[in-house]
């Protein structure tokens, strides 16, 4: 939601949608809820409703640790199914946030079927306000990415399968 307010109702007030675009995109990566410029008599306050997810009222016993932990449930990007595609997969060193590229709007890293070469970066993860790129471990071909974009990912989950 995007809110415009002068001093001076009367007049007509132009909106400056470049702006609002910019100041919610600052809103949407510094997961802000809202935020507010003021530039002489104009102000401009762009802001979103969050959604909380209610947390289990007490703590269950922890099951007993196994031998390998299971995969991640697949999201949109991921295989349908328990195994990963055929190739090696580059796994998050890191709990924290997948990026699939370097700022909103902008082309991706990799995905399927492009070629990589060691040391490409093949997406971000961010931890801690830190932005880590992820490299690829060898040269090859992008089989799929694990991943969606800005999505949470947990420490050794698979991100991308190189062939």
């Amino acid at each position: 939601m995007a809110e415009e307010t002068s001093a001076d109702s009367s007049r007509q007030m132009r909106v400056d949608s470049a702006l609002v675009r910019e100041l919610a995109e600052l809103l949407a990566a510094n997961e802000l809820s809202e935020i507010e410029v003021e530039d002489g008599d104009r102000k401009i306050r762009v802001k979103r409703e969050l959604t909380v997810a209610a947390a289990p009222a007490t703590m269950v016993a922890a099951a007993p640790v196994l031998a390998t932990a299971p995969i991640a449930a697949p999201t949109e990007a991921a295989p349908v199914g328990d195994a990963l595609p055929a190739g090696e997969a580059v796994k998050s060193p890191m709990v924290g946030t997948a990026y699939l590229s370097a700022e909103p709007g902008s082309k991706p890293f990799v995905g399927p079927g492009d070629t990589v070469r060691e040391g490409d970066t093949l997406l971000i993860v961010e931890a801690m306000k830190v932005m880590n790129p992820i490299l690829a471990p060898r040269a090859g071909k992008v089989v799929q990415v694990m991943v969606a974009n800005a999505q949470p990912v947990e420490f050794d989950q698979p991100l991308v399968v190189i062939a």
